[in-house]
């Protein structure tokens, strides 16, 4: 079976080299000893980081050659500025690098401009907000902001809004002794607390010491979304059998939950 053949700026993606963290940490040692031919191998040995962080890039409309070379730009600063005394992976380190080229080039290539005067606010916001901190040890209000501007906070707002990028939730903002923290790791998700993921757990249990009938009409009432009269319809008892089965079936889970 023939590998499909991908050329991004003249390069064979098929033939990418992979260089493993040895062999680099040798390359790096031995660029910084003004080997030249060192960096230029560790650039090729890690092409395909660059191919694997432009397809999170894939849907805005930019030629793939493009993102490609200005990802190689980004992977250069970083092959440039690595410091090998940190215990941190290159590619830990090179990725939001080659990120931060990218949405560079994407800001100053956007179609859509802010105007001047939008970023003037915005900017002047920025600067109040850090000197209002400063000053109160707390994050100040828009209100505030706007107050000291003397501009309608519903303008600062704009303004804000209108210099910040999208960020993607895998995007790393922080290295933990070289493990990345994302973005998505300081996002707080109520649905997804330790309380409701043991109230779940106590439910299924609660839900398991039910007859199968009891299971069943629980099912098509509350998960299928069925009437009591649809439910006795379908399983061939009366409606007011239903009822004080169901109220039956929730009073002993709820007992359960409580013990």
């Amino acid at each position: 079976m023939s590998r499909s053949k991908v050329e991004i700026c003249g390069v064979d993606t098929s033939k990418l080299p992979v260089l493993k963290n040895e062999e680099m940490r040798k390359l790096f040692q031995a660029m910084q000893q003004g080997e030249h031919s060192a960096r230029e191998t560790l650039v090729n040995g890690n092409l395909r980081l660059v191919l694997s962080v432009i397809q999170r890039f894939n849907n805005r409309g930019e030629f793939v050659d493009d993102l490609f070379q200005v990802g190689c730009i980004g992977l250069m600063k970083a092959i440039d500025n690595f410091d090998l005394s940190q215990n941190v992976k290159f590619s830990t380190y090179a990725v939001p690098m080659i990120i931060g080229e990218i949405r560079r080039y994407l800001r100053d290539n956007n179609p859509i401009r802010v105007s001047r005067s939008l970023r003037d606010i915005a900017y002047k916001a920025l600067q109040v907000r850090d000197a209002l901190t400063t000053q109160k040890s707390s994050e100040p209000t828009i209100y505030e902001i706007s107050e000291v501007l003397n501009v309608p906070k519903e303008d600062v707002v704009f303004a804000l809004d209108a210099i910040q990028d999208p960020v993607s939730l895998f995007e790393p903002i922080y290295h933990d002794g070289g493990d990345p923290i994302y973005v998505m790791d300081q996002i707080s998700d109520d649905k997804n607390k330790d309380i409701h993921w043991v109230e779940e757990i106590a439910l299924k249990q609660a839900l398991n010491r039910l007859n199968d009938r009891e299971k069943m009409i629980l099912s098509m009432r509350f998960y299928d979304g069925k009437t009591q009269m649809e439910v006795a319809e379908e399983i061939g008892i009366s409606q007011a059998q239903v009822s004080r089965l169901e109220k039956a079936a929730i009073q002993q889970m709820h007992k359960y939950i409580k013990t």
